[in-house]
């Protein structure tokens, strides 16, 4: 790594720590040529799969997208920031682990409507009324009716 003082080529480590969450590890480093040390903070790079939308077109897969569908579903509902952060990264973890080279826009639908049945139902109803485009209060007392007999934490059957 080049030293952000001096710009020298090379620094070396002196000290390396993992993080509390154990995601990143902290390095102190120096530069033998001005002897200046600084901290660096190394996290590994997981490229998310490209997200393949309903008319064809791909995207990349923004996590501030999902976060927003999200936020926009648990608006008002009483759901800590903790649980939300915690139900992007599951879905993120599938996304990574599903090992797809493309993930259809409905399939990534499908995992936030589960992780909203089993956090909140009130956002789970918001968001597939958007998500299926519901026509009528119909749709709304079907979808409510299926949730009803859906135990929680089940897969949907869609």
């Amino acid at each position: 790594m080049h030293c952000p003082f001096c710009g020298a080529p090379d620094t070396r480590v002196i000290d390396s720590r993992l993080s509390a969450e154990g995601d990143k590890v902290r390095r102190r480093r120096e530069c033998p040529r001005c002897n200046s040390r600084f901290t660096t903070h190394e996290v590994a790079e997981l490229l998310m799969p490209p997200v393949v939308k309903r008319d064809g077109r791909r995207e990349p897969f923004l996590e501030e997208k999902l976060r927003s569908g999200l936020l926009r579903a648990l608006e008002k509902r009483p759901v800590g920031a903790e649980r939300i952060e915690e139900t992007l990264l599951r879905i993120k973890g599938r996304a990574r682990a599903s090992g797809e080279r493309e993930l259809s826009s409905r399939r990534i639908g499908e995992w936030v409507m589960e992780e909203l049945r089993g956090l909140d139902p009130v956002a789970y109803v918001r968001f597939a009324s958007v998500y299926r485009s519901f026509e009528d209060v119909n749709a709304f007392r079907e979808e409510i009716e299926r949730l009803q007999k859906i135990p929680p934490g089940a897969a949907d059957s869609e």
